[in-house]
C-alpha cells in the first residue's frame, strides 16, 4: 500500500439510520411514475447501504417526446424571452427554498460534504437566475437578431438580416452524476429561455438528489405543461423518436457520448447533438512564478480545491499540473502538506472536507486509474487502495511523473481526488506541446506574471481548449478558481472534451435555435427583425 497522509484519516461515525428503499419517480406527461420494471439500486456511498431504486418500465417514450413537442413547445413559444425569464427566476427561488433538503440528500446519495452540496445546489439556482436576467434583457420578442444587417442590392432597399428562432422540437438532456442539480438546471435554463421543452435524464448514482430538484421544479407550477419532463432510469427507445428539430445535450464519458452521437436514428435525421465529455485539464505554472509571487498562494489553493472539491469528481478539475523543474520540489512539498491536512470522512460531519466518491463503480474506476499512474511516477501522497474498509473513500493522491510523455497521463482521466505533476523545462512552447497532448480540454489554467510568456502559451493552447483561466498577481485576490463554471462564459471544449459549447450567455441558446437569413425590403427585414428593432 502506498503512502497515505495521516491527517486525512479522521474519525468516522457512519450514519446508523436505515430508512426504507425509496422509489425514485419519473415525471412524464404531467404525472409522476414510480420506479418499475428492470430497476437499478441507488446507494449511500458513505455506508454502501442501498437506499433507493430507479426504473422506467411502462413509460411510453414516443408519447413522452410527442407530449413535449405538441403540448409543451407551443405553450412556451406563445410568449417571449422576458416571460420565460420570469419562469426561470421562479425556478431559481424554488430550488433555493429546498436547499437544506437537497444538502441532506446530497450527503446521503452522493457523499457530498455540505460545502460540496452547496456548490452544486447554489450553482443550479445561480445559473437559473443568470438566465432569468438575460431573458429580461432580451425583452418580449421570440427571435434574436444575429449580427448586423447587410445591403444585398444596388441600394439599401434590398436588405439581409440573420435571426435566430426557436426550433419546434424537444431537448433531451442527459446529465452526469457529479452535479445532479447544477447539471440539470444549467441545461434547463438555456432550453427554457429558448422556448424548447426539456426531457431531463439524471446520472443514475445520484438520481435521488436530481429527483428532489425535479420535484422543486414541478411543484413551482410556473412552467407550462410539457415544458419539463424527468426520466429516472433508462431512456429505453427514446432516441429512436428524436427528429430533425430535436436536440440532445450530453454530459459524461467520451465513450458513452460517442456511442450516443453515433445512434443510427440521430444520424439519419441529423438531430443536433452536443457533448461535454472527458477532459484532462491542465494547470500550467510559468518559470517566473515562485513562492514570492502573490499568485503562488492562489495556485496552491486552487490545486487543493480542484483535487478535493466533490472528491475530485468535476469535469473542470485539474488532472495535469505542469511545473518548471526548478519549482517542483517546493510546490510538491507545500501541496502535499495541504492535501494531508484535508479531513476525510462522513460528509455529514461539519469538519469533513473530503467525502467519498459517488459509487462503488466509481471507486473501482478511480483506484484502477491511480494504480496505472503509479506505474509511471512516484506517489508524493495518497494511496493506490481504498482509504477505508467501508465506504467509497479515496485519499487525495498526487503523482509526480517520471515520464511526462507517458501516454496514460494524457489519455486517461482519473475522475477522483487525483492529479499528476509534470516537471517540464519552463519554456512556453514546451508547455503548449504538453498541454495540447490532452486532445482537447474544457479549461486550462495559466499562472504567470510574464505577459509575453503568457501570450505565447495562451495562443498556443487556445485552439484545444474551451476556456483559459489566466492567473497573475493582479487578480490573485479577485478571480474565482478555474473549476468554477460561470454562466456568462462558454462551458465546453473541442476534441476529447466533446466538441460542444454551453452557457456563454446568449451563446447558450445556439443549440436550441435556428439561424435563418431573411432577405427582402429593408422596411420589413431591417426595421422589424434587425438589432435596433429588438432593442426598441
Amino acid at each position: 500500500m502506498a503512502r497515505v497522509g495521516t491527517a486525512i484519516l479522521a474519525g468516522f461515525q457512519p450514519n446508523t439510520i436505515h430508512p426504507p428503499m425509496t422509489s425514485i419517480e419519473s415525471y412524464v406527461r404531467g404525472n409522476w411514475h414510480p420506479a418499475q420494471g428492470d430497476t437499478r439500486p441507488l446507494h449511500d456511498p458513505t455506508t454502501e447501504e442501498a437506499i433507493g431504486e430507479v426504473g422506467t418500465g411502462g413509460i411510453d417514450f414516443a408519447a413522452v417526446v410527442a407530449h413535449g413537442r405538441e403540448v409543451g413547445g407551443p405553450a412556451m413559444r406563445s410568449v417571449g424571452f422576458a416571460e420565460r425569464g420570469r419562469w426561470l427566476k421562479a425556478l431559481s427561488q424554488a430550488i433555493h427554498e429546498r436547499r437544506e433538503e437537497l444538502i441532506a440528500l446530497s450527503a446521503r446519495n452522493g457523499g457530498s460534504t455540505r460545502g460540496d452540496a452547496k456548490f452544486d445546489i447554489d450553482g443550479a439556482s445561480g445559473t437559473l437566475a443568470a438566465y432569468a436576467r438575460l431573458g429580461r434583457d432580451l425583452g418580449d420578442e421570440n427571435f434574436l437578431p444575429d449580427g448586423p444587417g447587410v445591403q444585398l442590392g444596388r441600394t439599401a432597399r434590398y436588405w439581409g438580416q440573420h435571426v435566430r428562432v426557436p426550433r419546434p422540437g424537444v431537448a433531451l438532456h442527459v446529465n452526469a452524476f457529479n452535479f445532479p442539480c447544477w447539471g440539470m438546471a444549467e441545461k434547463l435554463a438555456q432550453s427554457v429561455l429558448a422556448g424548447v421543452p426539456a426531457i431531463s435524464k439524471p446520472g443514475t448514482p445520484t438520481a435521488m438528489v436530481a429527483w428532489e430538484c425535479a420535484r422543486a421544479i414541478v411543484d413551482a407550477g410556473v412552467l407550462p405543461e410539457g415544458a419539463f419532463q424527468f426520466i429516472a432510469g433508462s431512456t429505453g427507445d427514446l432516441l429512436d423518436h428524436l427528429g430533425p428539430m430535436d436536440c440532445m445535450s450530453f454530459t459524461g464519458s467520451a465513450a458513452t457520448g460517442a456511442k450516443l452521437k453515433g445512434h443510427a436514428g440521430l444520424v439519419k435525421t441529423n438531430c443536433r447533438v452536443t457533448l461535454e465529455a472527458d477532459s484532462l485539464n491542465a494547470a500550467i505554472v510559468a518559470p517566473d512564478v515562485d513562492s514570492d509571487a502573490d499568485i503562488w498562494g492562489t495556485l496552491l489553493g486552487n490545486l487543493v480545491t480542484d483535487m478535493t472539491q466533490k472528491a475530485g469528481q468535476k469535469c473542470t478539475a485539474v488532472r495535469r499540473i505542469l511545473v518548471p523543474e526548478s519549482l517542483v520540489e517546493e510546490l510538491v512539498e507545500e501541496l502535499v502538506a495541504r492535501l494531508e491536512a484535508t479531513v476525510m470522512g462522513d460528509p455529514n460531519d461539519e469538519n469533513t472536507r473530503l467525502g467519498p466518491v459517488a459509487s462503488t463503480d466509481q471507486l473501482k474506476d478511480v483506484l484502477d486509474g491511480i494504480q496505472a499512474l503509479a506505474k509511471i511516477g512516484k506517489l508524493a501522497t495518497g494511496t493506490t487502495e481504498r482509504a477505508r474498509d467501508k465506504g467509497c473513500f479515496v485519499a487525495p493522491t498526487l503523482v509526480v511523473a517520471n515520464d511526462i510523455d507517458a501516454r496514460i497521463i494524457h489519455d486517461r482521466e482519473v475522475f477522483g481526488p487525483c492529479a499528476t505533476i509534470l516537471p517540464y523545462s519552463g519554456d512556453a512552447a514546451d508547455a503548449v506541446r504538453i498541454a495540447n497532448r490532452g486532445g482537447g480540454g474544457l479549461v486550462a489554467s495559466v499562472y504567470s506574471n510574464d505577459k509575453s510568456w503568457t501570450e505565447q502559451c495562451v495562443l498556443g493552447i487556445a485552439p484545444w481548449h474551451g476556456r483559459i483561466w489566466i492567473g497573475s498577481d493582479k487578480v490573485a485576490d479577485q478571480a474565482f478558481h478555474p473549476g468554477m463554471v460561470l454562466p456568462q462564459t462558454i462551458h465546453g471544449g473541442p476534441g476529447r472534451a466533446g466538441g460542444g459549447e454551453e452557457l456563454g450567455g446568449v451563446f447558450g441558446l445556439d443549440l436550441y435555435t435556428q439561424r435563418v437569413a431573411l432577405q427582402g425590403d429593408q422596411g420589413l427585414v431591417g426595421r422589424r427583425f434587425g438589432a435596433k428593432a429588438a432593442e426598441d
